[in-house]
């Protein structure tokens, strides 16, 4: 006889798994930050207590709380702790302006916003003078009273049921964009569950993990924590990266785990502290967030080890989309090098055209997914989830190309491609281009506004110290290799390129500066 509830098929919660982990491992290290250890007991503890006193405040299932952190063990604890109790979870970008994090309290109705004072008291005082959130919860005491962990210290911190229901939304990530443009994305715990056990399953872990995190918590770092957790391992906190720092926290506590993006991975095998034998204990380094130069790679693998891990994912399908395996990134099939591994076991992912229609093999069409792994929806957006959810899949924006193997390339973003003389222009492929010339360090290729060509191809460059060239050398240069239609019609020479919070190139604003530029020589 058939059951007669579906709660006999109920998956997991997000809380439930942080739960497993605290009972598997009770006196093993689970953060270091700041030179002062938490064990997993502890952990737990604090997460309850932090939960008791959310409730007391008055939160209720599925509020939704917002958190402005920097990266602290008390901020761990406390994003564990709204978990256990139902509630739902929305980080806010570091470097967003006011404008942004007002936009995102207001459109997920936020009750309480829990604050790292001695990073973004300005920015507290401002949002708490609107008024548009019910309460600011600092994380330490200070002017405002003891703080969330002064306060949570007389509550209980003994054991606590998870009150959360798989079916429920755990987490609301929030899009770039300008204000008013961005779009909450609605994860169920099906989205984070899928997403930690295909990483379980898919990543090649250190037997005994210490992971180092060097970008925010509140992205692709963050997601990492979990499974880490799973299998009993160690988080090492540091607030911001620099190649030095890193070097030395790798030295100093034998780290053999840690994500970062590919500008940080520039900065490393530039940096002239990086000699042979100072990352040998690293096992597992895994990129994403932005395409790595093939060339760079090359060099990674040989400077540092055959330790490179690649993740593909976006915030509508976080992380697991695809993976291309250490034993992929292999300097005798340098071709791979350009891949983002192959579709990740759970997910079924094709290449289709704008009709909807899978394209041949080899062809670029853009990638489109389903799998558990797939978010919700928008939140508040209907005409968004139609068109981002065509035909019942997932599309991505990413424009890729499959080859006979099943390995995925991804050629671009449809937003950032270039359409110059009728003719496509990606510019991830010049970039890898320019990453193979010996003089040039990074480089970023934009399109802007030409009233022949429809859009001019745009390199922005940096040198690598002591290195010269110059526009007519470079536009040359990507002409032999690329042919004219990629060459760039223009070479800019710059000292750095702007990047995100999370270390990715900001092209956002590189169009808005050139762009502007543009139009002053036109007028």
């Amino acid at each position: 006889m058939p059951p007669s509830s579906n709660s006999l098929y109920e998956g997991a919660t997000v809380a439930s798994l942080y739960r497993s982990a605290f009972k598997a491992f009770p006196d093993a290290l689970a953060i270091v930050s700041n030179e002062k250890s938490v064990t997993y007991s502890q952990l737990e503890a604090q997460c309850y207590r932090i939960a008791r006193l959310l409730r007391a405040k008055g939160l209720k299932r599925q509020d939704a709380v917002a958190f402005l952190v920097g990266n602290r063990a008390e901020a761990i604890a406390a994003i564990i702790a709204v978990q256990f109790i139902g509630l739902k979870s929305v980080s806010l970008h570091p470097m967003a302006s006011e404008e942004d994090h007002v936009f995102v309290l207001r459109d997920a109705q936020v009750k309480a916003l829990v604050v790292d004072e001695d990073k973004y008291a300005d920015r507290a005082l401002a949002i708490e003078a609107r008024g548009i959130v019910p309460l600011v919860l600092p994380l330490d005491g200070g002017v405002r009273g003891a703080g969330l962990f002064g306060e949570a210290a007389a509550m209980d911190g003994g054991d606590l049921t998870p009150d959360a229901l798989a079916s429920e939304i755990t987490k609301l990530s929030y899009t770039g964009g300008t204000t008013g443009r961005s779009k909450g994305i609605l994860h169920a715990h099906r989205t984070t569950v899928t997403m930690v056990l295909q990483m379980l399953g898919a990543y090649e872990w250190p037997e005994h993990i210490k992971y180092l995190v060097t970008t925010p918590i509140s992205h692709a770092a963050g997601g990492l924590i979990l499974p880490v957790f799973i299998r009993g391992g160690t988080v090492y906190l540091s607030e911001k990266f620099t190649p030095a720092g890193f070097l030395a926290h790798v030295q100093r506590h034998r780290i053999n785990f840690t994500f970062l993006v590919p500008t940080q991975i520039y900065g490393l095998l530039d940096h002239p502290g990086l000699a042979g034998g100072n990352c040998a204990s690293l096992e597992l380094v895994l990129y994403g967030a932005a395409p790595m130069a093939p060339s760079r790679l090359l060099e990674a693998l040989r400077k540092i080890g055959p330790v490179f891990g690649q993740l593909y994912g976006q915030a509508e399908a976080p992380m697991t989309i695809c993976y291309l395996r250490k034993q992929d990134h292999d300097p005798a099939r340098p071709e791979l090098l350009g891949s983002c591994g192959k579709a990740v076991a759970g997910n079924h992912v094709k290449l289709l055209d704008q009709d909807l229609r899978e394209v041949p093999t080899g062809e670029i069409g853009e990638l489109c997914v389903r799998s558990p792994l797939v978010m919700d929806g928008y939140l508040n957006r209907p005409e968004e989830d139609e068109k981002v959810f065509a035909g019942n899949w997932l599309h991505t924006g990413d424009m890729a190309r499959m080859d006979s193997a099943g390995y995925l390339y991804i050629v671009d973003r449809v937003k950032d491609m270039i359409i110059t003389g009728g003719f496509n222009v990606y510019p991830s492929e010049v970039e890898n281009c320019l990453a193979q010339h010996p003089g040039i360090a990074m480089s970023a290729v934009i399109g802007v506004p030409h009233e022949k060509w429809g859009e001019a191809v745009t390199a922005i460059v940096v040198l690598k110290p002591g290195a010269v060239a110059d526009e007519a050398e470079i536009i040359q240069y990507v002409t032999r290799k690329k042919g004219v239609v990629n060459a760039p019609k223009t070479v800019v020479f710059d000292n750095q390129l702007p990047l995100t919070a999370l270390g990715k190139i900001d092209r956002k604003t590189l169009r808005k500066k050139y762009w502007a530029d543009q139009r002053r020589q036109v007028s």
